[in-house]
């Protein structure tokens, strides 16, 4: 089987993307449908074991890809990284700024080391990946940037540190598609909703019986997948998208979109789509 993208083939076709926390999720998923589209994928993590995993995958598959060991939050090592990949591949069209994380607790229950871990995760190693393509590579040939944000519009109960930090995010992804405009450079920014992820293992046990109801909480009362995440980011980066920039796309199942007042009956007529042809159900809604 291969990717089954709704995108034309070779859409990419010598292309050279990174994609940041590669490894896994939604980052995995959009790695391997660049490299479908004819993309070379520069993988990146902190985890060599599991860029190399995937670089497999891909190249299995047909693909072409590389994989890079690098901490995002770490300035030289992001500088030298990019400049491995440029190196590499001879160039570089783009950045899908996919690495992230953080940890469920109350504000209260946040420490200043804790604050500041999720921050230089989820905006810092953002900045620092989109500023160092920008600058040895992209100033001088255009191409697009998509940041991966979240849905915190409202606040973040539960997660504060996280929603500070993409809120931000989505801030710097306005600056910067007005400062870099000039250089043919497009900066925008996705924020998935619930998204049925490996991502949703991490959590503790006790939030298993909360992550299997995030589904009721959705308008169209399912999760979404990362191929519909992934398709959004294929279009940003696409020349379809080359008048977007600046803007961040919610892909919530109008979660986001004030469900909480007005009542959802039984949604119909919403199937999936899933063209990822080695997504894994998260062992969280998989369980009985």
């Amino acid at each position: 089987m291969s990717y089954r993208s709704v995108f034309q083939p070779d859409l990419f076709k010598d292309h050279t993307y990174i994609v940041t926390g590669g490894g896994s999720g939604i980052g995995r998923c959009t790695a391997h449908e660049l490299a479908a589209l004819g993309a070379r994928v520069a993988l990146v993590g902190r985890k060599q074991e599991k860029v190399d995993a995937v670089k497999a995958e891909i190249t299995e598959d047909g693909g072409i890809a590389s994989a890079h060991v690098c901490d995002i939050r770490e300035e030289e090592s992001v500088k030298a990284t990019v400049a491995a990949i440029i190196a590499e591949h001879g160039g570089l069209n783009g950045v899908v700024n996919n690495a992230g994380g953080q940890f469920a607790s109350p504000l209260t229950g946040i420490n200043q080391k804790g604050w500041e871990t999720v921050v230089r995760t989820n905006l810092t190693g953002g900045f620092l990946m989109a500023r160092e393509a920008y600058t040895q590579a992209l100033s001088k040939t255009g191409g697009a940037i998509v940041n991966i944000v979240a849905d915190m519009w409202g606040g973040m109960p539960g997660m504060g540190h996280s929603g500070a930090a993409r809120a931000g995010m989505v801030n710097f992804t306005q600056t910067a598609a007005v400062e870099w405009a000039p250089s043919g450079v497009r900066v925008n920014a996705v924020a998935p909703g619930w998204i049925a992820s490996s991502g949703m293992d991490n959590y503790p046990a006790h939030m298993k019986n909360w992550i299997r109801s995030l589904a009721d909480a959705v308008p169209i009362k399912r999760l979404g997948t990362e191929s519909e995440v992934s398709a959004a980011i294929c279009f940003l980066l696409s020349p379809a998208a080359t008048f977007i920039s600046g803007d961040c796309l919610r892909i919530d199942g109008a979660a986001s979109q004030g469900g909480r007042v007005w009542p959802m009956p039984k949604a119909k007529n919403n199937e999936p789509w899933n063209g990822f042809h080695r997504a894994v159900t998260p062992k969280v809604l998989s369980e009985d």
